[in-house]
């Protein structure tokens, strides 16, 4: 069993500060890929979730299959959950027209659920509990449903609300700040925190990638979308080849 549990986690990176910064960059990179797919190449929104979805079951089944932490691997795999994750949020916000509080209320629903079932079955929601392919989709599946709550989020305050995509910047990122301190100078589960920052990094990114890539008028920089994303890519593998990241603890050690 030990050998089986240290097989596992030694896929799953330890969370550094590194691991947020290449999170939130990824979750950008997202938004922005995930538009150029959807809109600048004009597939749509179903189309491009499909194709998306195909990447990411793809990525994580090769995921469960190494062999060991492959830094890449992971972070391509993450990149898959976030781009999917967009086009989903659009596919059921645009063109089901649930509208964004009504597709993030459904997204959340789901959040909740995929860790309430991982909970009950496993036992426990932290990644240092990762330790078997069963458990590693439950932690896949649960980041897809993180990554598309995120994105409907991150619309829904820039564009419903009214925020804007800089001060919805502000905003995830006060939020973010909280969770920090209450890391820092609390006892509230490390778990909890955990996921709540990986919920709250994805909307930061999706307001990043429309603030990048939406016309001035409209309050963004009008970017390119590709440009956007190969400079996201760039920075995204210059981090991995700078910051050498460690598999995860497990629990008991």
């Amino acid at each position: 069993m030990e050998k089986d549990q240290q097989y596992a986690l030694s896929k799953v990176p330890e969370v550094t500060l590194v691991f947020w910064l290449i999170k939130i960059a990824a979750t950008t990179l997202g938004e922005t890929g995930g538009d150029a797919v959807s809109m600048s190449m004009n597939l749509g929104y179903l189309l491009s979730t499909g194709i998306f979805a195909v990447l990411f079951f793809i990525f994580v089944f090769v995921q469960i299959k190494a062999k060991k932490f492959h830094p890449f691997l992971y972070w391509a795999t993450i990149i898959a959950t976030t781009t999917v994750g967009t086009t989903m949020a659009d596919f059921c916000d645009r063109s089901l027209h649930i509208g964004y509080a009504g597709g993030s209320s459904l997204l959340l629903i789901l959040l909740v659920a995929s860790l309430s079932v991982w909970y009950w079955t496993m036992g426990s929601v932290s990644i240092n509990t990762v330790s078997s392919p069963k458990t590693e989709m439950f932690y896949w599946v649960t980041i897809m449903f993180s990554q598309t709550l995120g994105t409907a989020l991150g619309d829904w305050t820039a564009d419903t609300e009214g925020f804007g995509y800089l001060n919805s910047t502000a905003l995830f990122v006060g939020l973010l700040v909280v969770i920090a301190s209450l890391y820092f100078f609390t006892k509230i589960s490390r778990t909890a925190l955990f996921w709540a920052a990986f919920v709250l990094t994805r909307p930061l990114g999706a307001v990043l990638g429309d603030f990048f890539d939406k016309p001035v008028a409209n309050g963004g920089l009008n970017m390119s979308r590709y440009s956007a994303s190969i400079a996201l890519v760039i920075f995204i593998i210059a981090c991995i080849l700078i910051f050498k990241q460690r598999p995860a603890k497990s629990a008991s050690h």
